[in-house]
């Protein structure tokens, strides 16, 4: 019985109690009232009229409410309709406009309805699919085992969501993540399935790209350093187990540098890349390959028990990349210096194996380039000397150990001093005087060198002034400028300052760059050398001979003089050979007008040999060692002839 019929019944009960109860009430007031028939009978009719009025006024006050009640009431559930509608419309404006795929499927699996991004991203049509099962998507790469876990999850928890491979309707494989959810009505029972998915495609793809740049060189396609540790790490380990050696060789590109340079960067990569290839090419399985950055490649040989083996695989290395590289219309050839270390004999660990590589590749390049060398324990405690001297070199600076030495110049016609050079030396607190020899090459392979040559040209240039204040005739003091800081785009600036702030003439200043400083990049040099010149300061090619000039080239620098290395003087005038290179120097320079300046002049058999052929200036023990600027003798003038 339902509530309405339930409240009726009430209401008519209750009514029949009020009027059974409304006569008997007033028929005992009646009778008590009136004795006479007449009287009574006509009181009872209007009793009656009375009661079918109140009766009329209470029926028509429940009618009036009720009617107030069912207008309420439709206007309620009328309104309830429209929310009802208005909210189906949002949902299926959702259902339809997400990004996301939708797929309804009722309780037996067969599909119901699909939305548009379903649509897009699956590659089939609404009708295509609707009375199909799911399954039309399977890829084959989940096993059976993977769908049922899916639907023990949906008869537990009504919810299961993760990641699934299907397959569009191009035959693509492609991954989503995807939810499915179960769907019951009022009395509980399963009605629908509801799976929401998106394709991730985007983000495995980034995240493959992710990892391959994490782990790869992007130029070349190799193992980059991380990936190479972790597998050298991982194969020493396996090593270790197997009772096998292994043998890691470090790769260095002999001048790298001056390819890249002068070709520009773009053929320095697309080298780097065929250089890549080439060595893939060499190696077969047990060789593992890398690029560790600029110029420099790893080969990690997993069973290379011997040195002798390790020697080969190096020489085979070295041969392989003799042959010419054909790039963009150059021809272009490159050697490799290659350091070796060797597992268990040298380290025992992946970090260690390349430490003692590389300390063997800096032996390599030493000793000449295009060769290899095996890794010692003394090349190893060479190195850690090398670092300890590079920090204490970088204090030295900060703290004021450096000095500046002079050395006499002196023209050979008529034996006087006629200018200084400017030599820097270490006054080290507890070692004492450190040879140049030691420090100089650390301080260029570290890049000190630059502040090193900076300081010593601001010394040097308030030295000159003080001697000029103080009556010295000198015609110049000489700075060697390396080729770290003659590459710096703000060496011109440098050198005007340090001219503006001492107020030195500028044409008492040389400044000495090494021959292969200036045939490195032979354009920029050019450039940089006429810039200097602006200034008015002289100009020297020093150690000249040693380096590869272009004699195209020198005649278009702005230099005033040629410096004769050491190395050829030493020989004079027994030589022949070094007789004969002098003897086209001087000659060379004095075409070209240029003074030539010899160096390392320790004895009168040399000084005589190099006045007789011409030579202008010279320098050496045999006219004075370099010393600190109060010490210098300028009285002395030793007699050449």
């Amino acid at each position: 019985m339902t509530t309405s019929y339930r409240n009726a019944l009430k209401a008519g009960v209750l009514y029949l109690l009020l009027s059974i109860l409304w006569i008997q009430l007033s028929q005992q007031l009646l009778s008590s009232f009136f004795d006479e028939p007449e009287q009574l009978v006509r009181w009872q009719i209007v009793r009656g009229y009375l009661w079918v009025s109140v009766s009329a006024v209470l029926i028509f006050l429940i009618h009036a409410r009720y009617q107030r009640f069912a207008q309420a009431a439709r206007e309620q559930q009328s309104a309830d309709a429209g929310d009802d509608r208005e909210r189906l419309r949002q949902a299926a404006a959702v259902f339809d406009c997400t990004r996301e795929g939708v797929l309804v499927t009722n309780r037996e699996g067969l599909i119901v309805h699909v939305n548009r991004a379903f649509v897009a991203i699956t590659g089939y049509q609404e009708a295509e699919v609707l009375g199909q099962r799911p399954n039309l998507f399977k890829s084959g790469r989940h096993p059976a085992e993977f769908y049922q876990k899916v639907y023990q999850a949906l008869e537990a928890s009504g919810e299961w969501s993760g990641e699934i491979w299907n397959r569009r309707k191009s035959g693509e494989i492609y991954p989503q993540w995807q939810t499915i959810r179960a769907i019951r009505d009022d009395h509980g029972q399963l009605s629908h399935y509801v799976a929401v998915f998106s394709d991730i495609s985007a983000i495995k793809n980034s995240q493959q790209e992710l990892s391959q740049l994490a782990h790869y060189d992007p130029l070349t396609g190799l193992p980059n350093r991380l990936l190479f540790s972790d597998r050298a790490a991982q194969a020493l380990a396996s090593a270790q187990v197997h009772k096998r050696g292994c043998a890691l060789l470090l790769i260095d590109l002999d001048h790298f540098k001056i390819i890249n340079d002068s070709l520009g960067h773009n053929i320095g990569d697309q080298l780097l890349k065929a250089v890549g290839e080439r060595l893939q090419g060499l190696f077969g399985t047990g060789i593992s390959l890398a690029r560790l950055g600029g110029d420099e490649f790893a080969v990690l040989a997993e069973n290379c028990p011997q040195v002798v083996q390790a020697a080969a695989l190096a020489q085979r290395v070295i041969e392989g990349l003799r042959e010419p590289f054909q790039l963009d219309g150059h021809q272009l050839f490159i050697n490799a210096s290659i350091g070796i270390s060797l597992f268990p004999s040298d380290a025992l660990n992946a970090e260690q194996l390349l430490r003692n590589a590389d300390s063997a590749l800096f032996k390599a390049k030493s000793a000449g380039r295009e060769g290899y060398a095996l890794y010692t324990e003394e090349l190893t405690a060479h190195a850690q000397h090398r670092v300890e001297m590079a920090g204490e070199l970088r204090r030295a600076l900060e703290q004021g150990e450096l000095r500046v030495y002079y050395q006499p110049v002196h023209a050979l016609r008529g034996s006087r001093l006629v200018g200084v050079e400017a030599l820097v030396r270490w006054e080290h607190p507890q070692r004492g005087l450190v040879s140049p020899g030691e420090f100089i090459p650390i301080a260029e392979r570290t890049g000190l060198i630059a502040e090193i040559d900076a300081w010593v040209m601001e010394q040097s240039c308030r030295q000159m002034c003080q001697w000029q204040q103080e009556g010295l005739a000198l015609s110049f003091i000489a700075v060697n400028v390396s080729s770290r800081l003659f590459a710096r785009r703000e060496l011109y600036q440098q050198v005007a300052k340090v001219l503006d702030e001492t107020g030195l003439d500028p044409a008492l200043l040389e400044l000495e760059v090494t021959e292969s400083a200036v045939m490195d990049d032979p354009e920029v040099a050019l450039e940089q050398l006429h810039r200097l010149r602006e200034l008015g300061v002289s100009l020297a090619i020093d150690d000249f001979g040693t380096g590869y000039s272009s004699l195209l080239r020198l005649k278009r620098l702005p230099v005033q003089k040629l410096k004769i290395d050491q190395g050829f003087v030493a020989g004079l005038p027994w030589d022949e050979d070094d007789a004969a290179i002098v003897r086209v120097v001087i000659a060379l320079a004095q075409s070209m007008g240029m003074q030539v300046h010899a160096e390392g002049i320790e004895q009168q058999e040399q000084a005589r040999f190099l006045l007789e052929q011409g030579c202008d200036l010279g320098q050496g023990y045999w006219f004075g060692r370099p010393v600190p600027a109060p010490r210098l003798d300028w009285q002395h003038s030793p007699a050449i002839a």
